[in-house]
């Protein structure tokens, strides 16, 4: 994200707490599919996580005021998202991915032999991912899915820079061993 775009997003947090409905518009579209992407990843659940930004943007509507600026504006929203999805599976005992929905999505600028070898290793790593705990899974989406630094994931998570990078090495340790034995050398097709 660029420093433009970060000020921006200050501006908008600014004038959403002064009850500027356009200011909430442009930061739920610029922000509301990454908000929702990390929550279905949380929850594993599309109406649920469509009803985390739902709560993730009220809370901001109604919390704008009480933002800081510690943090990057996406980095905040990220860390509300956690929260909420933290709460929501506390709430429920009984959740499920839905590996229809995660299959379904294809590359079609790649030949059918590059697709299915893609399918294939992709399932194979998300079936490795399972195998990981849920802290270390929280990390390496953060860390990879998201793209945030290991400063910001542990502002998102609340826990030391040096424990997120313990986990983030563990995780990827756990990962290569996982990929290892499900057969699926490294790099991508």
């Amino acid at each position: 994200m660029s420093v433009t775009q970060a000020a921006t997003d200050e501006v908008l947090i600014a004038r959403i707490a002064q009850g500027d409905r356009l200011a909430m518009q442009v930061l739920y579209g610029r922000h509301h599919v990454r908000v929702y992407r990390f929550g279905l990843r949380l929850v594993r659940d599309e109406q649920a996580a469509e009803d985390l930004i739902s709560e993730v943007f009220l809370d901001v509507w109604r919390q704008a005021g009480k933002f800081e600026g510690r943090s990057a504006v996406s980095t905040w929203l990220l860390a509300i998202t956690r929260f909420k999805a933290l709460s929501a599976l506390r709430r429920r005992k009984d959740f499920e991915l839905d590996e229809d929905a995660a299959n379904a999505i294809e590359d079609s600028s790649d030949n059918p032999e590059t697709v299915v070898q893609k399918k294939d290793t992709s399932a194979a790593l998300r079936e490795c991912l399972t195998g990981l705990t849920p802290e270390h899974r929280e990390i390496v989406d953060l860390v990879y899915y998201h793209e945030k630094s290991v400063e910001e994931v542990a502002e998102i998570v609340g826990i030391p820079e040096n424990t997120v990078k313990t986990r983030l090495f563990y995780a990827r340790k756990k990962l290569a061993e996982l990929l290892k034995a499900a057969g699926v050398e490294r790099g991508w097709p």
